[in-house]
């Protein structure tokens, strides 16, 4: 982490909780580096923080930049440090055999930030994303199911542990999981081929016109995989006594 000078930890931030929060800059570009900062405050000086006409940085130009930055160095009720990644360091990591994604440079990046603070004796009372990871209210109600989730980012071996743990070869993931990511994908190479009776008619069918067919799901369709459904016979079972029972149906059009 090179860090640029910052400075001492205030004496208002080792005895007030503080928020903080953390940007970058610089992710996308092909140029330069990319840079991290956080900038914490007193909880109580919240209010006064949403008066000092800090926006974000893309709809500034650069001499309101600069003067905002002046202003955010004298003003002694906001402490800030940075982490700027070098090219250099971007491109040895992100090439190496081994290689390191830009998500995972994010994240350590980030969370060196948080660690920093901390051990400044910063009172970060409020790390939400973190607390609200931690105290989780699942809509499933299966068992054994833990909390060691690690940081929630894809290169957290932790994380790739719980994802592991909790996957289903049918259901896939509890609702805590981002299904549309594709760090998803390789836990299902596996997963349980489900068939079902369709509700829809194939009008092109030789019973008298009209008979019902099978939908198969053969992936769950995440990120990089489109859903791949094929139509085969029906079984003859029918549908599943579940929605007979009910008298369910699949209805698209409302009279």
């Amino acid at each position: 982490m090179a860090d640029a000078a910052a400075a001492a930890t205030p004496e208002w931030a080792t005895k007030e909780p503080c928020l903080m929060g953390i940007d970058e800059a610089g992710r996308g570009p092909v140029l330069g580096p990319m840079v991290y900062g956080c900038m914490y405050c007193a909880r109580s000086y919240n209010d006064t923080l949403a008066t000092l006409k800090f926006t974000d940085s893309k709809t500034l130009k650069e001499e309101q930049r600069e003067e905002l930055f002046e202003s955010l160095k004298v003003n002694s009720s906001i402490g800030w440090e940075v982490d700027v990644i070098c090219p250099k360091d971007l491109s040895a990591k992100m090439l190496k055999r081994s290689k390191v994604n830009l998500n995972e440079i994010s994240h350590n990046s980030a969370m060196g930030l948080v660690r920093k603070v901390l051990d400044m004796g910063v009172l970060l009372a409020e790390v939400t994303r973190d607390r609200a990871l931690r105290n989780w209210v699942f809509n499933e109600t299966a068992l054994n199911m833990h909390m060691k989730t690690g940081s929630g980012y894809p290169g957290d071996p932790d994380t790739k542990q719980w994802l592991e743990d909790h996957k289903h070869p049918i259901f896939g993931f509890p609702t805590l999981v981002r299904f549309s990511w594709g760090t998803c994908t390789p836990f299902f190479k596996d997963a349980v081929e489900v068939t079902w009776e369709s509700d829809e008619v194939d009008e092109d069918a030789t019973n008298n016109g009209r008979a019902k067919r099978q939908v198969k799901l053969s992936s769950l369709g995440f990120t990089g995989f489109k859903r791949k459904t094929e139509e085969i016979e029906s079984s003859g079972k029918g549908r599943c006594k579940f929605f007979q029972a009910r008298k369910l149906e699949l209805v698209r059009k409302f009279q």
